[in-house]
């Protein structure tokens, strides 16, 4: 998430929908959700000093009971905010429940290279670097400069390179993430955060697509409504899906974005309902299989 450096108090943000209901239609034996962060309990995990903000504890036994609400056997947990560059959170969890998580951290350089071998061996599976305009007071996030110093061993290690992107900078960093690609996965989320305002021809959404199409990237399709003020259905996010998946269904995989951080209680979304959306999206079932399980497996469980 984008952080900016403040002398007040971390805002206090809203926790997900309590009872999420149950999708209208079982996913696929094997499924996954490809993106989710849990928090907490703060008591044995402390959120940490700096960090953008403050959420109610999301741990990862409700993100398990969510897992099976929806009917997904895996899940993807990628390091959040509010634990900063402190991943035991999630190195925790991945220790506790290997049979159905795999993770992705954000660290800065202050971790050697070598130590990333140990995480390989919980159950991590990649970094999470930040792409945005220039920002002095931004925080919290790394950019390329730290993918370089781990590139090597992730490589080596067979990792993904997970990028969080300011959907207006996406055509001028498409050459970067085309030649890391060259090495290695490389994961764009949330549909690229283009504002679904710019419409279909936005020069950074057709950037992403030629990437997509070409196979140098995956793209998340999740958190629909952080390019959307249309809640609860984010209809003008469709044409978005639709395009992506015209490009190459394979480099693919959906998610849900939970606990939704920094969303507003009176449009939280639920979580049964953002699987009922992908399923109306994507209606083609051999395609939902590929972006539901084939490509999460093969990028994450080996």
């Amino acid at each position: 998430m984008s952080v900016e450096r403040t002398d007040r108090d971390p805002p206090r943000i809203a926790g997900p929908v309590a009872d999420p209901k149950a999708p209208r239609e079982r996913p696929p034996k094997g499924a996954w959700d490809t993106h989710a962060h849990i928090f907490g309990p703060s008591d044995k995990f402390p959120y940490t000093p700096g960090r953008g903000y403050t959420p109610p504890d999301a741990p990862v036994e409700t993100y398990l009971k969510l897992l099976d609400t929806l009917g997904c056997d895996y899940g993807l947990i990628v390091q959040g905010n509010a634990h900063g560059y402190d991943n035991r959170v999630l190195l925790d969890a991945l220790t506790r429940f290997p049979h159905r998580l795999r993770g992705i951290a954000i660290t800065d350089t202050r971790i050697a290279p070598v130590t990333l071998r140990a995480w390989h061996k919980l159950g991590m599976r990649g970094l999470r670097f930040h792409l945005f305009p220039e920002r002095p007071n931004y925080v919290r996030g790394v950019g390329l400069e730290v993918f370089e110093v781990f590139r090597k061993t992730m490589a080596e290690l067979g990792w993904v390179a997970q990028f969080f992107c300011d959907g207006r900078v996406l055509k001028n960093f498409a050459p970067a993430l085309r030649a890391i690609a060259q090495d290695m996965p490389v994961i764009v989320d949330h549909y690229g955060m283009v504002d679904a305002g710019r419409g279909l021809n936005d020069e950074n959404f057709q950037a992403l697509v030629k990437l997509v199409g070409d196979g140098h990237a995956h793209v998340k399709l999740s958190a629909a409504y952080r390019n959307s003020k249309q809640y609860p259905d984010y209809p003008d996010v469709r044409p978005f899906h639709e395009a992506l998946v015209r490009a190459n269904p394979e480099r693919l995989m959906w998610a849900t974005d939970w606990p939704h951080p920094s969303i507003d209680a009176a449009v939280m979304p639920d979580d049964g309902h953002l699987m009922d959306l992908f399923c109306a999206w994507t209606p083609d079932e051999a395609t939902r299989r590929r972006i539901l399980v084939d490509t999460p497996a093969r990028l994450f469980w080996t």
